[in-house]
């Protein structure tokens, strides 16, 4: 007799640790995690914009801490992560055009969002502290 079902071994469902990690793969959950971190970070938006609203006092302190070292370590991630998940739309609205579909092409295109996205962020805090006189 063979063995039932309920006896044989289950097969292994696919998951993240059986797939070697490739840079589309990677990108597409990066993708996901700055679209979580911006709906989280537009709450800072939302403090200061409240801040503005309220009086002077708040939306100094709100202005101190945002200046501080950590505050603005987050907004430079925050800047970062709003810039990362900007290119990675337009890179699948191309690919939604059916342009740059082709597997080498389209790693390559994965493998330099890191270092676009913190290139054009590192420029977007140098032409904003430019602006701004500091």
């Amino acid at each position: 007799m063979s063995k039932s079902a309920a006896t044989r071994p289950r097969p292994l469902s696919p998951h993240l640790f059986i797939y070697k990690p490739i840079p589309t793969m990677v990108m597409s959950i990066v993708h996901r995690i700055t679209g979580a971190s911006l709906y989280f970070g537009i709450l800072l938006v939302a403090a200061w914009l409240l801040a503005a609203a309220t009086s002077e006092a708040w939306f100094n302190t709100v202005s101190a801490i945002y200046g501080s070292w950590l505050g603005l370590l987050v907004l430079f991630g925050f800047t970062w992560s709003l810039v990362h998940h900007m290119l990675g739309g337009v890179r699948h609205f191309v690919m939604d055009l059916g342009l740059g579909l082709d597997k080498h092409f389209s790693t390559k295109v994965a493998a330099l969002m890191p270092v676009v996205s913190i290139a054009l962020t590192v420029l977007l805090w140098v032409v904003g502290f430019m602006a701004r006189g500091a």
